[in-house]
């Protein structure tokens, strides 16, 4: 008897960091515990699937970078389903779900998977189940656990639909029909309100689903679901001679008794190392291992040429730092610098006000030689990385990364091509458990990526942007394999930033700018550090910055070079027509674009006087007037010159002073960019509504 063919559906993927990859994989893989075949792709693979003639479900998942873009892998995908000569019945067979991934920190959350969405529909593909809109600014599982607990019932159900379409034939009990079957031509969505404090829902979404969800933010896990008890000797919780957890405060308490006598009860605060009940003393539903797949050696090469700063260098421009200022005063509690570049070499290195560019940055050589002393293998920091597939893979669609390149050294691996400094996933910490000899140690990292700790997870270790190498340190019995990293460590991503300039003011040159960012010390992270590209950058021109009201220093000290590569945008870009009106929102370091846009601005009135030119507005805010308030000479001499029509800034920390020591606070004053807003909304409204003008906003 012939077997019977599974049936399939196809999953799409388009990922920048690789994400949006991992949950897709884990999808394609947990399928056939479903009785299903998954064929998965990268949404550039075209040869690979074939969406105009797809009779199966599609499920796509799919990252947003930058300011909205859709991946690099996304990008061809997006521009084909956008042209304008296709027919609003392009895609009337296709069949589809689609959860996008995005950070509310940013502008434009989501943006990618709005807008292949909004393509679909216009081009007649049906929906069969509700849009997940994941938030990795609160934790990506908040919305992705449900959203994959409820998604075999709905692809189940959108093949059963899609068969019977394909036979016309329709059996259903006349008392179901309106609820088991419904009309063919509306999606069977069931729409799932998630708030974030609302468990119950979290919980109930795709209830009649049998197992918990399988997976945690971007986990690649696929096998059964394994209910872990308490590994933890059984000594060891209140135990008087157990030592404090990292971070953990020890407090003393009589209740404890050891053979009659009383002895102190040591009762540990929860903190990244330790747990408090009920969780301590719970059973757990960790994600199943995730399959390794790469086969890792070191090799002592006595020939090898050793390669200095990122690869793809034909890709990039490597351009001096012309100068480098310090815009905010010293007692700012940000630090926000002006670097300006010299492209005067690469002449087709054009760009306009609104683009943004690349920086491409190393690890810091401090962090690179601590991970390799926590490996073990700071001696063989010079041998050559060979890296391959292992044969005896499970693991679907396995590939060696794009990014790890063959015949380098180790030191050159950690430092320009992994991304040490990443938050590891849940399906790192799943892998992590595998390689760690302590029985609590291990039962921690357990409680860390199961179900149960989701919130310990997103306490300890995603909200305090806690680094792999952090948490090694902080489970020291943990002794992961090179492959491991390798597998589970993204690629190392250059940095975008916004320019600050225009073409024509400065020609042959780049303005950007920059806040130095600073992470605190935490449970996890015992010493402050800056921002990893911010941080460089700031290094790199310490020594010839140029502070607010001095002057230039007379000696001419080599400057350094740094790579880059542009990124154009196209629509954060000021009207074409010039005599619409636009309004600016830029507080703090927000305000960089805009510079360029006023910057061309007052070029093109000078090259023009003959063109009416709309009207300009412009919102900033920064904390002290004396302090942080960037660019502005810049802006009183646009003003003045009547580039900029209206400036409205506020400082939030003086009018907070001024309100303390005001009987009666004044109402018309404005501590924040959005009250200058409201006082000015009549003013808004009737530029956006009645003249059709453009609102930008930056920060």
């Amino acid at each position: 008897m012939p077997c019977e063919a599974k049936p399939r559906f196809v999953v799409l993927y388009g990922s920048q960091k690789g994400q949006a990859q991992s949950i897709a994989e884990g999808i394609a893989e947990e399928a056939e515990e479903h009785g299903l075949v998954a064929e998965l792709s990268c949404l550039d693979q075209n040869e690979r699937y074939n969406l105009e003639k797809e009779n199966a479900p599609v499920v796509f998942i799919v990252s947003t970078t930058g300011d909205g873009e859709p991946p690099d892998n996304a990008l061809q995908f997006v521009k084909r389903i956008k042209k304008k000569t296709l027919s609003t019945d392009y895609y009337k067979h296709l069949c589809y779900a689609l959860l996008a991934l995005g950070d509310t920190n940013y502008a434009n959350f989501c943006n990618c998977g709005k807008t292949i969405e909004r393509r679909l529909q216009e081009l007649g593909a049906k929906q069969f189940y509700a849009t997940g809109y994941a938030d990795d600014g609160v934790g990506l599982e908040v919305v992705l656990d449900p959203w994959l607990e409820g998604l075999w019932k709905e692809i189940k159900g959108a093949l059963s639909r899609m068969a019977s379409e394909r036979t016309g034939q329709f059996k259903v009990d006349a008392g179901d029909s309106a609820k088991e079957t419904p009309d063919s031509s509306i999606p069977d969505v069931q729409l799932n309100l998630l708030s974030l404090t609302d468990h119950q829902n979290c919980d109930s979404v795709g209830a009649s689903v049998e197992s918990d969800s399988k997976f945690a933010a971007a986990t690649s896990s696929s096998a059964t679901q394994t209910a872990v008890p308490d590994l933890r000797p059984a000594s060891s919780a209140g135990s008087p001679g157990l030592a404090p957890q990292s971070g953990g405060i020890a407090s003393v308490s009589p209740e404890t008794q050891t053979g009659g006598a009383e002895v102190p009860h040591v009762a540990l605060a929860a903190s990244l190392t330790c747990s408090l009940p009920p969780l301590s003393e719970s059973s757990l539903n960790v994600p199943s291992l995730p399959p390794p797949y790469l086969e890792v050696s070191l090799q002592e090469v006595h020939t090898m040429v050793e390669i200095t700063g990122p690869l793809n260098k034909e890709t990039l421009h490597e351009v001096p730092i012309s100068r480098a200022a310090q815009l905010t005063r010293g007692d700012s509690v940000k630090t926000a610098l002006l670097l300006e570049m010299d492209i005067s070499a690469y002449p087709m290195m054009t760009y306009q006000p609104g683009d943004s560019f690349d920086v491409v940055c190393p690890n810091r050589t401090s962090e690179v030689e601590n991970m390799l002393h926590r490996l073990g293998l700071q001696d063989q920091r010079k041998h050559c990385v060979r890296v391959s597939l292992r044969k005896d893979t499970k693991k679907k669609g396995a590939q060696v990364p794009s990014y790890i390149p063959q015949n380098v050294s180790l030191l050159y691996l950690l430092t320009w091509c992994l991304e040490i400094r990443s938050v590891p996933k849940k399906a790192f910490l799943r892998a992590l458990v595998e390689n760690t000899s302590d029985g609590v140690q291990k039962r921690r990292l357990q409680e860390l990526c199961s179900k149960q700790g989701a919130a310990d997870y997103n306490l300890y270790v995603r909200d305090q942007s806690l680094s792999v190498l952090e948490l090694l340190a902080a489970f020291p019995s943990c002794s992961p394999p090179l492959s491991l990293l390798i597998e589970h460590l993204p690629k190392l991503q250059p940095r975008p930033y916004s320019a600050a300039s225009s073409c024509l003011r400065h020609p042959g040159k780049l303005h950007f700018v920059f806040n130095v960012v600073e992470f605190p010390a935490c449970s996890g992270q015992p010493a402050r550090r800056r921002g990893l590209c911010t941080g460089w950058l700031f290094d790199l021109v310490d020594s010839v910055l140029v502070f607010p009201g001095k002057a230039k220093s007379a000696s001419n000290p080599t400057m350094p070079k740094i790579h880059v590569s542009l990124r154009p945008n196209c629509t954060f870009r000021a009207p074409s027509d010039p005599s619409v009106p636009f309004i600016m929102v830029g507080p703090g370091t927000g305000v960089a674009p805009f510079i360029g846009f006023l910057q061309q601005r007052e070029k093109e009135r000078q090259q023009n006087p003959e063109v009416v030119f709309g009207e300009t507005w412009l919102f900033f805010g920064c904390r002290h007037k004396d302090r942080d308030y960037l660019f502005r000479e810049d802006l009183e001499g646009f003003l003045s010159s009547g580039t900029l029509n209206h400036l409205k800034v506020c400082f939030s920390r003086d009018n907070q002073e001024k309100e303390a020591e005001e009987v009666v606070p004044s109402a018309g004053r404005a501590r924040y960019v959005q009250h200058n807003l409201v006082l000015n909304s009549q003013h808004v409204t009737n530029i956006l509504l009645k003249q059709n003008g453009c609102l930008y906003v930056c920060g």
